[in-house]
């Protein structure tokens, strides 16, 4: 399991408690299924309660995690409550969707539960990592009475502009990912140890209830109310309890920190490190930290009320990375703390950098006009990695040499001293589309001196998507445009000696779904500019962060791995037929929860293909296989989504088959056509 690095406390201030299995009932008559860790004399001393509520079934698929941390602040005086959503694990009923209004009603119910039992306080906490860090978020929106902080890790604020479905009005490949993710899980069975002989009535609901999601998200193409409901970005006020934002430079989400530290008005820190998709003590790549050191002393403040010094620690603290060649993996990346009083930075200055052939030019320097053209062939975007680092390695992005050569590219001059960047590089362009519908990839690399590039940021727009997200509108071929092209915020110390790279290209594929057409775009240097958010080194000292302590976790759970798992990311070209495709495995082998005496098999498998430059070839297609055993039990599900597309439709092809023993229970399809609007 995942927890290199990370030392294992075995006693604590508090004796912990664990209640294996839990029922939550709600006013409906639902129950939901929750674990909780507690302090064994909370009866006699009550203490706050920190729920999490996702799901990934506590009685198995995060178990071992949710071992390591909760039982962790249960010994530092928090009950800790672990509670399976509507329809997954062991609770009841079905689950159709992300954050939908029962989710959040039933976590304040929840919380309203919590705050009744006889070991908490009535103080409530939320946390959570991704799908918990945005309904942490939410439900802080709604101000439920006691709810007094909240945790949240690689989450957003913005569900349509800065989460896995859409970049830049771009559709997102891990859209189609995400989706076949969420149909494999949401196929899995209830516990028959937990929920009796109901457990085959409740699986095949769920087999036949909990619908195609990916159809759901491809409906809407654009910001409508389907985004903005559970999106605090319409209304940072809503939000008034003490909010600690948590991401990582690998992870998709370390933009929302940033928005959420200028834009909430309550109390407030923001924490992005060198991680992928990980907590922090789990940080992949390093270093990891004492996250939940940090956590306790959040939760003692805001739920406690402990005068420890937290609000006086920096607005935000992040990892400004240095220099490394290029690797789709790191075990760690090179760097220090940094830490900023508020954001925006009172140290951050932007530095306007015009574009001309091949070059990007001093502040300051008047250029000539001159139009470049480009039209990128599909093969840009084969080293870009996952538009999330959900696993670490290797989902990185690669040299970005053989990206540049299907790119307009301009470099700096050599670098004769380091140059630092904290915050969100963009890009302003004067440019002209060949077509009606064009998109914009954008990349921001470090370029060695052996000229090795490495991929610091990026950023994508759909440019019919020009004037918002709400209402896109088609470009006039041959009319020049004014759009400015943000990058993702970022952390980075260019080298001296270095370059800076920027490049763009008209594709970038597989991570973003392609134009229904290859345009050609035509950029007018000159009055094309890149802006970069300089922090300047001699003002680098002036906010100390104090050091983190090393990773430190409960003892988790005993697990045994039953057989190894595989992990590929492949890119295959063939120069006869002139396909192309990118395939990753990620298996995780089998896994026994030694406590339970379960067996649980994971594996997913993604292509993502083309033939030559031919935008009506791309196909992303992704399997899924989980089961799981105990004696005589063994259920197992099968999930198949296939996503092409038309100049005018997307078309989604699923199947689900569920089996029991060597029985197929369940066979469904699915065949859906949802017309393109301007994606």
């Amino acid at each position: 399991m995942a927890d290199a690095g990370l030392r294992f406390v075995r006693e604590f201030p508090r004796e912990v408690v664990q209640d294996e299995h839990v029922w939550i009932p709600m006013s409906d008559g639902t129950r939901l299924a929750a674990r909780i860790w507690r302090p064994s004399d909370g009866e006699e001393r009550p203490v706050p309660a920190v729920l999490e509520l996702i799901p990934y079934r506590n009685r198995d698929l995060t178990a071992y995690r949710d071992s390591i941390h909760h039982t962790y602040m249960a010994g530092h005086g928090y009950a800790c409550v672990r509670v399976d959503l509507r329809g997954s694990g062991d609770s009841e009923g079905v689950l159709t969707d992300e954050y939908l209004e029962q989710e959040l009603q039933d976590a304040e119910e929840i919380l309203a539960w919590l705050a009744e039992q006889p070991w908490c306080d009535g103080s409530t906490g939320m946390m959570g990592i991704s799908w918990g860090g945005f309904n942490a978020l939410q439900v802080a929106a709604r101000r439920p009475p006691g709810l007094g902080a909240v945790v949240t890790v690689c989450s957003t604020d913005d569900r349509y502009a800065d989460d896995v479905h859409y970049m830049g009005g771009c559709l997102l490949s891990d859209n189609l990912s995400w989706a076949s993710t969420m149909f494999a899980y949401n196929s899995c069975p209830p516990d028959p140890a937990v929920v009796g002989e109901r457990w085959r009535e409740m699986w095949l609901d769920r087999l036949h209830d909990s619908g195609l999601w990916l159809e759901e998200w491809l409906r809407h193409q654009t910001r409508d109310d389907y985004w903005r409901h559970g999106s605090i970005c319409e209304d940072y006020s809503d939000v008034q309890c003490a909010v600690l934002a948590v991401s990582g430079w690998a992870d998709g989400y370390s933009n929302a920190v940033f928005r959420m530290i200028e834009s909430l008005e309550g109390p407030r820190q923001g924490l992005i490190g060198p991680w992928s998709h990980k907590y922090p003590h789990l940080g992949q790549p390093g270093p990891a930290i004492g996250f939940l050191q940090e956590v306790v002393r959040w939760w003692d403040r805001w739920l406690k009320g402990i005068d420890n010094g937290v609000p006086e620690q920096p607005a935000l603290r992040v990892w400004m990375q240095d220099s490394v060649p290029p690797l789709t993996a790191y075990e760690e990346r090179p760097g220090r703390w940094v830490g900023e009083p508020s954001w925006p930075s009172p140290h951050i200055r932007q530095v306007a950098h015009p574009l001309a052939r091949n070059r990007i030019a001093v502040d300051g320097e008047v250029l000539p006009e001159e139009s470049l053209g480009i039209e990128s062939p599909l093969s840009v975007g084969h080293f870009a990695g996952k538009w999330c680092s959900y696993n670490a390695p290797p989902d990185l992005p690669y040299d970005q040499r053989e990206e540049d050569g299907g790119s307009l590219v301009f470099d700096s001059d050599v670098l004769e001293e380091q140059y630092e960047i904290l915050g969100a590089p963009a890009v302003d362009l004067d440019v002209t589309s060949s077509h009606p519908n064009a998109m914009v990839a954008v990349r921001l690399s470090d370029v060695a001196p052996d000229g090795r590039a490495t991929r610091v940021t990026y950023g994508l727009l759909n440019l019919t998507h020009r004037d918002g997200h709400a209402d896109p509108r088609p470009l006039v071929p041959g009319e020049r445009y004014r759009v400015q092209v943000q990058m993702n915020g970022v952390a980075h110390a260019f080298a001296a000696g270095h370059r800076i790279r920027l490049s763009l290209s008209t594709s970038y594929w597989p991570l973003a779904w392609p134009s229904p057409e290859s345009p050609r775009l035509e950029v007018t240097t000159g009055s094309s500019r890149l802006l970069l958010p300089n922090r300047p080194l001699a003002e680098s000292d002036e906010v100390s962060v104090q050091p983190f302590g090393e990773p430190k976790g409960a003892e988790p759970i005993p697990v045994t791995n039953v057989q190894p798992g595989e992990h590929r990311w492949q890119v295959t070209r063939d120069l006869i037929g002139y396909g192309s495709a990118l395939e990753v495995v990620n298996d995780l082998g089998v896994v026994r929860f030694d406590d339970i005496d379960l067996e649980v098999t994971r594996r997913a498998e993604e292509r993502y293909s083309s033939v030559g430059d031919d935008v009506g070839s791309v196909c992303g297609e992704t399997t899924w296989q989980v089961a799981f055993r105990r004696g005589d039990w063994h259920v197992r599900t099968v999930t198949r989504t296939v996503l092409t597309s038309t100049a005018t439709d997307f078309c989604l092809h699923a199947q689900l088959d569920a089996f029991e023993g060597e029985r197929r229970v369940v066979s469904l399809n699915w065949d859906r056509t949802v017309p393109r609007q301007l994606v």
